[in-house]
């Protein structure tokens, strides 16, 4: 993909955070990036500094600690999704974790340099005051569902929960990722695919 093939796709996606005339456009991408990472390469990196706000265009991500010598992944983004490390990238603060990519991905990226100038670009600084905002509500708001999924689903539903996002999850990301997500050993998960395939299959014969 080219850059303006890329920008193109970019522009239409972000349409829910911000719209711009061609003339903001014109401007706006003279700040952006595209940024191409090889699989299993850090988009960020633990103990560095954030420097970058992404969007996949194409590929995927995960979010992973080490925690006692055990690699943990915390959360996956996808297509269409902005990727950062929030704090780390607003308060310029060592990452307390990696963001690695699961496939080759290619991201639309603004540095942080980048949107201090916007913010006080004569054409950009009221639209980027309101596309910060809405991109910070919504790493809030999936900060929140992912803790609220821990507190009152079991690893089961959780499983389910990833099933029902339509991003072929269980084809694209290696089952060790994600059964460190549901929170349960990779034996765990096993079990319950095979209780679930078992469900569907049962469920199936009941209707023919």
């Amino acid at each position: 993909m080219d850059r303006e093939v890329i920008l193109i796709s970019y522009r239409e996606k972000i349409k829910n955070f911000i719209t711009f005339n061609d003339e903001e456009w014109y401007a706006f991408t003279g700040f952006l990036k595209i940024k191409k990472v090889k699989k299993n390469r850090c988009f960020v990196e633990y103990g560095k500094i954030c420097r970058e706000l992404g969007f996949i265009i194409n590929g995927a991500v995960r979010f992973c600690n080490v925690i006692n010598g055990q690699e943990i992944t915390g959360y996956f983004s996808f297509e269409n999704s902005f990727v950062t490390a929030l704090k780390s990238y607003l308060a310029e603060e060592p990452c307390l974790y990696d963001i690695k990519t699961l496939e080759d991905t290619i991201f639309v990226t603004i540095s942080k340099k980048n949107m201090e100038a916007m913010l006080k670009h004569p054409l950009l600084s009221c639209k980027m005051e309101r596309f910060g905002r809405l991109i910070s509500e919504s790493f809030n708001i999936l900060f929140e569902d992912r803790i609220k999924s821990f507190v009152i689903k079991t690893p089961e539903q959780r499983y389910l929960d990833l099933l029902k996002s339509g991003k072929d999850i269980v084809k694209r990301i290696p089952v060790q990722y994600i059964a460190q997500f549901i929170g349960i050993t990779a034996v765990s998960l096993s079990r319950i695919r095979k209780r679930i395939m078992n469900s569907t299959l049962s469920t199936n014969r009941i209707h023919t």
